[in-house]
């Protein structure tokens, strides 16, 4: 028996940080949970051609703060900034609270895991091969820097009457090295045949021990106290 844990999630407070910076007491928690999937899809759907890697959430008395990392930020926000002012209303009507939205370029889309595999995923549903899609993929993130990666696709591949799984892996991946910077992503690509789940692993290198990852790192905002 397989144990399969998303490797964000066990280096939260290492190399990773929380994707929600707020706190809530029991009666609030269900609900602002809630708002973050909201939110998050909501973004996720309008603005899926801008490459959004993740979004990041902070509540600060009554105001919804977004932080939004792509690949292409004017996608988003638009000439003069209507596209933006236009999410934001679309935000604010959903929580139906006062909510900033803040851009943030990812410099590096080729060592983003979430990236990488909405990219296999648009190329497996443009038909084309998955294995080539799949090995294209792996050598472009190596060729950006990356120690090692792993790309895995998973459905009726090819059209097949069973369900199967192919994958890639070029360099290293110590999934459980916790000084491992191991980004994740994960999508599925539509295909007439059903869903290719796709899902990705990029090793960006280790990090000195005594080190982690912080809001002011990735983002250039200083996390709350």
């Amino acid at each position: 028996m397989g144990h399969k844990v998303r490797p964000t999630s066990m280096r939260l407070g290492l190399t990773e940080d929380w994707r929600s910076h707020w706190f809530a007491n029991k009666k609030q928690f269900g609900e602002y949970l809630v708002e973050d999937h909201k939110i998050r899809s909501y973004i996720k759907k309008q603005y899926y051609y801008a490459g959004v890697s993740k979004s990041e959430i902070r509540r600060t008395r009554g105001k919804v703060q977004v932080m939004i990392c792509c690949a292409r930020p004017g996608l988003i926000i638009g000439r003069k900034g209507v596209e933006v002012e236009r999410l934001k209303s679309g935000l604010e009507e959903l929580t139906g609270g006062s909510v900033d939205v803040a851009i943030e370029e990812v410099k590096a889309p080729q060592l983003d895991a979430q990236l990488v595999a909405e990219d296999v995923a648009q190329q497996i549903e443009r038909r084309t091969a998955f294995r080539r899609a799949l090995r294209r993929a792996a050598e472009m993130t190596m060729t950006a820097g990356a120690v090692g990666v792993k790309v895995q696709a998973s459905g009726r591949l090819g059209g097949s009457e069973m369900a199967r799984s192919e994958k890639v892996r070029i360099g290293s991946s110590p999934l459980s090295t916790f000084r491992a910077d191991i980004d994740y992503g994960f999508t599925e690509a539509k295909t007439k045949y059903g869903l290719i789940g796709i899902k990705v692993w990029v090793n960006r290198g280790l990090r000195a021990p005594g080190t982690r990852i912080n809001q002011t790192e990735e983002t250039g905002h200083a996390p709350n106290a």
